[in-house]
């Protein structure tokens, strides 16, 4: 009778162990699946928030994969958002554009991404409803408005020299262009919350504190080589725009100064 007492006592002691093991090896499943989670989760790409709820009417393509931005400081801006892109500069041959597709289908690089998302924001905030026209634009793209101007030129009675030298002073030279750096926009109004003049008006106003500058101000033709266009700006930083700001000097006046 005590051996019998003595057997389920073992035996009862055995299945308490092996439950008890059975329930560590779970717990510890269960915290390493929840840390493996936690690690996935944070390594996540976050979407972008969209910077315009509006969209243009043209498309244009893609050359780079999208990926989501990270903020830069000021210290690694000038490798990239102070080359200089005019019609006597073309775009350095290896320089490399990282874009990102905004909500219209735009793209621009993913760089000035959240600077133009803070500024749009900021605006809104003020009643002010800007959408992006046109950001990045392939060189056939580029040719492709070059083309368009020329031929309106030609219409009007032009020879095809002189349409060429009027329409250059409209659209850069392809391999020339801001829009082909990725990180210059053509910024118009809604059309229904805001006009043209408002946006433009706010932009010429505040853009600089967000690191983007009105890149060919009428009073800087023969710097520049192209005429007035308030709708196209130019991020170089809030620094550099600060100081363009304040001097009163397009980007090359300040380059030359500069260097």
């Amino acid at each position: 009778m005590k051996r019998n007492v003595k057997s389920k006592c073992h035996t009862t002691r055995k299945r308490i162990l092996l439950f008890l093991t059975a329930c560590c090896c779970f717990a510890v499943m269960f915290i390493i699946v929840h840390h493996l989670g936690n690690v996935y989760q944070s390594s996540s790409p976050r979407q972008p928030a969209p910077v315009s709820d509006t969209g243009a009417s043209d498309t244009e393509t893609n050359s780079s994969e999208t990926h989501t931005p990270a903020v830069s400081s000021d210290a690694d801006e000038t490798s990239w958002c102070l080359i200089l892109a005019n019609k006597w500069n073309p775009i350095p041959t290896d320089y490399k554009v990282e874009l990102i597709t905004l909500s219209n289908g735009k793209s621009v690089d993913s760089r000035i991404y959240p600077a133009l998302q803070k500024m749009f924001d900021d605006a809104r905030s003020h009643n002010i409803y800007p959408i992006v026209a046109s950001g990045y634009r392939t060189t056939e793209k580029q040719q492709s408005l070059m083309d368009e101007k020329i031929g309106e030129y030609k219409n009007e009675g032009y020879s095809a020299d002189e349409a060429k030298s009027k329409a250059e002073t409209w659209v850069a030279i392809p391999g020339t262009s801001e829009h082909q750096l990725g990180i210059a926009v053509d910024i118009n109004a809604d059309g229904v919350h805001s006009t043209g003049d408002e946006v433009y008006k706010w932009l010429d106003e505040n853009a600089y504190k967000y690191g983007f500058i009105h890149r060919y101000p009428s009073d800087k033709t023969d710097i520049t080589g192209v005429i007035n266009e308030p709708w196209h700006y130019r991020y170089v930083g809030i620094t550099t725009a600060t100081e363009i700001q304040r001097q009163g000097v397009c980007l090359e006046e300040y380059l030359h100064k500069v260097n």
